[in-house]
């Protein structure tokens, strides 16, 4: 059997970060004047005090932490987080049931940004700042925290960071305490520069530092109905596009930037390979609009840059509907959706580095095709590619597909459309936000869903947040056996 104390334990430590983060939209609402804080402080108290039992009834060293510990704690961290998250929004004023709240704090914590709210221009602020708390926790924040509290317990913090993240940059930094904290600074100075960047464009400052932890996490929350359309401002919608790529790209390469190591950023095979793809997307969906819709080219190129990289990072904000733009750029669209950004960044998606992998195995064996006595190795950054990550890839890439119709299916059972449910299925598996279609398409939301749907989709953005494999790994009887 799994030894359970230290799970218990660091979750516990997760769920009193939760319960103080909790506070500060109670200090928001006692500000605005707005009833709510007392749900916020009784959910805060509630949390803290289920926190601190786990806590002090699991005291203990621990000296190794297994993988089978790892993979669990990932998992059922995470889901008891979203289970604690979803109190304000049942205790506030909008009186949610379980089920959407439930929805919505899975949805923030995977930063996938789908939402099943309604008049978010009048909702409470409390409510609408622990939205994008949510964004920010779930970006990198339950990551930093994890691996400044593993080493603590003197536990391996790099095991729990590969196992929530496919990020495979070599160990830079002698101790994950170290790289915890220099991502945690990175993330906040970041998340400080949009907030600052929205401010000076004209947004309020509430709406800036809500936006700015959504934009960031690639969360993609608004505060707005109308999502970032809502400010219809050119100069928001071009600083929104440079913050969501900063997003996107792997947090570790800020890490080397502060060790002095500018060149690595722009050197890595990855961060090219998604500039060029996204460069692409956006080049030939604006000549579409141009074509096609008949669209002003600098119209065009604001809206196909803000919409398309706020898709193929997993963002998930909306400045029109795309449904409209026809059958190509909806295709696009689709496609840009299950891609995803960078590995080691707080985006969804297949991610970038596995279609690399994925086109060198293929040209390589191309190669040895034409070539049969000839020595071709697949490669990433001018490294060898290993046999391992190749066939971690394949993996990853079939269980995807497989995950992808299962819930397509699934979805299709409860009574929804053919678009409808196989764009739900690729955005709560990429993380992405909005999905196609008139109801769950950038103009609509997932309100109108049934319980039914709503509890797939928010499993399915589970599975999709921590990489499939971390997920479905606790349903093979061969990982509970000793």
């Amino acid at each position: 059997m799994i030894n359970l104390r230290p799970i218990l334990l660091i979750t516990g430590s997760l769920l009193l970060v939760i319960a103080a983060s909790m506070l500060i939209p109670a200090i928001v609402d006692i500000y605005y004047g707005n009833e709510d804080w007392m749900a916020f402080v009784a959910a805060a108290f509630f949390t803290c005090f289920i926190g601190g039992v786990m806590v002090f009834s699991n005291q203990g060293e621990v000296k190794n932490f297994t993988v089978k510990q790892t993979f669990f704690l990932t998992t059922f961290s995470w889901f008891a987080i979203a289970i604690f998250s979803t109190l304000p929004f049942m205790l506030s004023e909008l009186k949610m049931s379980f089920t959407d709240s439930f929805f919505e704090s899975m949805s923030g914590l995977t930063t996938t940004g789908s939402t099943v709210m309604v008049g978010l221009d009048n909702a409470p602020p409390g409510i609408l700042l622990w939205r994008a708390l949510l964004n920010g926790i779930g970006g990198v924040g339950i990551i930093v925290f994890a691996l400044a509290v593993l080493p603590m317990l003197r536990i391996g913090g790099m095991q729990l960071f590969r196992s929530e993240s496919s990020d495979k940059t070599d160990k830079i930094l002698p101790r994950a305490t170290q790289i915890a904290g220099v991502i945690g600074y990175t993330y906040v100075l970041l998340v400080f520069l949009c907030f600052a960047a929205f401010w000076w464009a004209g947004m309020g400052p509430f709406d800036a530092i809500c936006h700015s932890l959504a934009t960031i996490a690639t969360g993609g929350f608004s505060t707005k109905d109308a999502s970032f359309g809502y400010f219809n401002s050119a100069l928001l919608d071009y600083i929104c596009v440079v913050f969501m790529l900063l997003g996107s790209m792997p947090f570790l390469l800020y890490v080397q930037m502060t060790q002095g190591n500018f060149r690595a950023f722009f050197k890595d095979s990855q961060v090219q390979w998604f500039l060029l793809i996204t460069f692409f997307c956006i080049s030939a969906v604006t000549c579409w609009m141009v074509m096609d819709q008949a669209m002003p080219f600098w119209e065009a190129l604001r809206r196909v840059s803000f919409n398309l990289v706020s898709v193929i990072t997993t963002t998930g904000f909306a400045s029109t509907d795309y449904n409209q733009w026809g059958s190509f750029a909806v295709i696009m669209f689709f496609m840009c959706t299950v891609m995803g950004g960078c590995t080691g960044s707080t985006t969804g998606g297949i991610k970038v580095f596995r279609h690399q992998v994925l086109f060198e195995t293929a040209k390589a064996q191309i190669s040895r095709l034409i070539q049969p006595h000839g020595i071709f190795l697949p490669q990433f950054n001018k490294k060898p590619i290993t046999d391992a990550v190749t066939n971690s890839v394949m993996s990853f890439f079939i269980l995807f597909a497989l995950s992808f119709t299962v819930l397509a299916v699934l979805l299709s059972l409860t009574g929804l459309d053919f678009i409808t449910s196989m764009s739900s299925a690729a955005q709560a598996l990429s993380n992405t936000g909005p999905g196609l279609g008139n109801i769950v398409g950038p103009a609509g939301n997932f309100s109108t869903l049934s319980d039914p749907a709503k509890w797939m989709l928010a499993i399915g953005m589970l599975i999709g947040r921590l990489e499939i494999f971390t997920v479905l790994v606790l349903f093979s009887p061969y990982f509970w056996r000793e």
